[in-house]
């Protein structure tokens, strides 16, 4: 049996998304692993302990586990601290594989913390790894409102020598090897094209009343409107709360899913507390709703019951709440950046804006909710867009890359035309 060590160090898919360090990333980890172990691949993800008493090992799915060991303080700390204690967490993987008596066919590497492990893993097991970044610190401070909120040179560093020593990379879209190759000046050689992916046995269509009716959510004529994500500046929530106040003439209310639910004032984020001040500002109060994060098996009823799903992220690599909405057959309105031009199909399964355009996503959404025939034809769409994504599809390209690189053979062509959905530019 192949048996696949992947890394996720500075966050666990075990953790709730939409809080502090979880979020897409996470889903998409999970996710692949239980596909690969359907297919039978043994793939074990080693993640950090972020409090005490979690235990070690927990199967998420056939042939698939978490394994959560201890590095650093059992305690959410800053993701650039994790640096100082990856050797022991490389340590703490070795005493495990050996305690186990289990050896790995291929490394599967998760965002740039993991990058610096596996290589270290690398040079023990000498085995191939496989690496994805997920985003880019080049990106993100492109971005950022404010350097607090960008990447260290430290991290594009570390990036740069990833894409040059690992054996392949992938990336979500074209768009985002094209970024790479850019910004980074990587070989488009060593880059695969594989996108993610969304079950699409939990994520699909419910009927809308009903979902509203088990939330507890206000039925038909009122209007819903949803977020789901992390509270970061580089979501792009403070835009969506601002073009609410474009739509004060409609029934229409906004769902913040995202941050944590049981958290008190006092525990909120510095940007949990400026949005939620700005909402409060624009006299929003009662139109946005802060509910906090959300179990993953309850997120199908949320994108069912709304009318519409906003991303108006400033930066997205790929975009997974975007494809979750549209298998539930929910057309999106989402910023023209990144992944979200090849996951959403503008004019299609929803509609494209420019970013930090409040009066644009204020139109677009507008235009959803009063036509009800166009966003049945576009929810229609959106469901067929999402099919191409399934996660049978996309773990079978993985399984192929990993086939090739064991093999000891050039990965798969990085772009394939005939494979890949057409991006919106």
């Amino acid at each position: 049996m192949l048996r696949i060590a992947m890394l996720a160090v500075h966050s666990s898919p075990l953790a709730a998304i939409g809080s502090r360090e979880a979020g897409g990333m996470n889903v998409y980890v999970r996710e692949l692993a239980r596909e690969l172990g359907r297919r039978g691949i043994a793939v074990d993800i080693f993640t950090r302990s972020q409090r005490r008493g979690e235990p070690t090992v927990v199967s998420i799915g056939s042939h698939a586990r978490v394994i959560t060991l201890r590095t650093g303080p059992a305690a959410p700390y800053n993701k650039n601290w994790v640096l100082d204690y990856l050797p022991e967490f490389v340590s703490r993987i070795r005493c495990f594989a050996d305690g186990q008596d289990l050896n790995y066919d291929l490394i599967h590497s998760h965002y740039w913390l993991s990058g610096v492990a596996a290589l270290e893993l690398r040079t023990m097991w000498r085995v191939p790894v496989v690496h994805m970044f997920h985003t880019l610190g080049v990106l993100k401070n492109r971005v950022a409102p404010a350097p607090i909120w960008g990447e260290t040179d430290q991290r594009v560093q570390i990036e740069t020598r990833l894409m040059q020593t690992v054996d392949a990379v992938v990336a979500a879209t074209p768009i985002d090897r094209a970024q790479m190759v850019l910004h980074y000046n990587a070989d488009p050689e060593r880059i695969v094209v594989i996108p993610g992916g969304v079950d699409t046995r939990v994520f699909r269509p419910r009927d809308r009343a009903e979902a509203r009716r088990r939330l507890g959510l206000p039925p038909h004529p009122t209007r819903l409107a949803l977020f789901v994500g992390r509270i970061e500046p580089l979501k792009g929530l403070d835009t969506l709360i601002t073009a609410m106040t474009h739509l004060r003439d409609l029934d229409l209310r906004l769902l913040v899913v995202g941050g944590d639910a049981h958290a008190r004032e006092d525990q909120w984020s510095a940007e949990e507390r400026r949005l939620r001040g700005l909402a409060r500002d624009l006299n929003l109060d009662g139109r946005v709703l802060f509910i906090g994060s959300r179990p993953q098996a309850q997120l199908p009823l949320l994108y069912s019951a709304a009318d519409v799903v906003a991303v108006p992220s400033l930066y997205e690599s790929f975009g997974l709440v975007a494809l979750e909405a549209q298998a539930c057959g929910t057309p999106v309105v989402a910023s023209r950046v990144g992944g979200l031009r090849c996951t959403v199909r503008d004019g299609v399964s929803g509609f494209l804006v420019p970013p930090a355009d409040p009066d644009a996503l204020a139109g677009r959404i507008r235009h959803l909710v009063e036509h009800e025939g166009l966003r049945e034809e576009m929810g229609a769409h959106a469901i067929e867009n999402a099919q191409a994504y399934d996660w049978s599809v996309i773990a079978g390209r993985m399984q192929s890359l990993y086939n090739a690189l064991l093999r000891r053979q050039a990965p798969a062509p990085a772009y394939d035309q005939r494979g890949t959905l057409p991006c919106s530019m």
